[in-house]
């Protein structure tokens, strides 16, 4: 998630329940799917999101402290799922979001795609949620056991419902305050309020884990979509030559005639690569994570940032599977150092350091760099669903 939360939707992700149907010695939101938790693959759609800002996780009373993340906020549940989604809505009223999205936490698969719909869709209709229409044929049954089909039910105009559901913020928060009793879903609580909602676009993957076989059937989704889910990001940096006897580059401190002038250590390789992170995630550049602005930033290490930029990419599940840096200057030069910079590259972003290279070239003497006025670093980044 961004640091810079104004105009971005909220999300409230209901997690309370039980999912006695699911099996298990524990709740369904927290067994284990393709290597994490199922409500950390949920989370993560929606960290991933650069539609999202503040996330409200509702939990059942005695499980607050298991989530284990510092940029969500956890509520106690109630004891039916409209009071639960009360508890969430009722959290993000000091932020006062303009949208807000409610998801069932148990939508693990949920497609980047729906996310966007969503908040794209809620801005003209002020109230959507995601639907797929049944194409089956339906019946109605009767009896016990092997039941006996009573009627078949014509299917026209009818649909699958599915979340995330995106409203007004003030108008669902006052239609859930309204309303009395269990609802299945939000939009129940819309309709009872005199709310339209349109139905927006679905998705098979957006399933809802119930039973045992979904927990099959979620990871083969997930499974397949680690497979191709990948992240290419660019960055491109700039600083010019001032006072100084050393320049760092790449976390490499290099004796020279001059400094590089930057309200950090001025390291324009490490400036680039957590660019490249950071585009590569839809996250913006340094100067929204760092603003200038900031005194505290003055003089900061930029294996601060790169270490940032590389914690961010493994919360929302990726791994960078190559990092190509390129300085492009006429001194001081860069191969004897070369080395030395790929392995603390490699350090501050944990990677293997064969997956890291740094590179340099030179502008055959034209342009600011060919000058000798500063240096220019352009990089590359691959990051991998993992």
């Amino acid at each position: 998630m961004s640091d810079a939360h104004e105009n971005l939707a909220a999300a409230v992700i209901v997690a309370a329940g039980r999912g006695t149907r699911a099996g298990g010695d524990i709740a369904k939101q927290w067994q284990p799917l393709a290597g994490r938790r199922v409500i950390d693959w949920t989370l993560a759609a929606f960290r991933a999101s650069p539609h999202i800002g503040d996330i409200v996780v509702v939990l059942h009373p005695d499980e607050c402290d298991r989530l284990g993340y510092d940029d969500v906020t956890v509520v106690a549940g109630g004891d039916s799922r409209s009071a639960s989604v009360r508890a969430g809505l009722e959290a993000l009223v000091d932020k006062a979001p303009d949208v807000v999205l409610i998801h069932d936490g148990a939508r693990a698969c949920v497609p980047d795609r729906i996310i966007t719909d969503m908040t794209r869709m809620v801005e003209q209709f002020d109230a959507v949620a995601p639907g797929l229409a049944i194409s089956d044929a339906l019946w109605s049954s009767e009896g016990h056991g092997f039941r006996q089909v009573n009627a078949t039910v014509d299917r026209a105009n009818l649909y699958r419902a599915q979340t995330p559901q995106a409203f007004r913020f003030f108008a669902i928060l006052n239609a859930h305050r309204a309303y009395e009793g269990a609802a299945l879903d939000d939009v129940e609580v819309a309709r009872a309020a005199g709310m339209a909602v349109r139905i927006g676009p679905g998705h098979p993957d957006n399933i809802k884990i119930t039973t045992p076989e979904d927990f099959i059937r979620a990871e083969r989704i997930l499974k397949e979509r680690q497979l191709t889910d990948i992240r290419v990001g660019n960055g491109f940096d700039v600083h010019r030559f001032g006072p100084g006897d050393h320049v760092v580059l790449c976390g490499v401190q290099i004796p020279h005639t001059r400094g590089l002038q930057g309200h950090s250590d001025a390291d324009v390789g490490l400036h680039t690569i957590t660019d490249a992170i950071y585009g590569a995630l839809s996250e913006g550049d340094i100067g929204r994570h760092f603003p200038p602005s900031d005194p505290k930033w003055k003089g900061a290490a930029s294996e601060i940032f790169l270490a940032h930029a590389a914690d961010l990419s493994a919360s929302r599940g990726f791994r960078i599977s190559n990092i190509d840096c390129t300085l492009i200057c006429e001194f001081p030069k860069i191969g004897p150092h070369a080395v030395a910079m790929q392995s603390e590259v490699a350090r501050i972003t944990r990677t293997d350091a064969a997956r890291v290279s740094v590179k340099a070239t030179t502008s055959e003497k034209l342009g600011f760099t060919g000058r000798g006025e500063g240096i220019a670093c352009m990089a590359t980044v691959t990051l991998i669903a993992q």
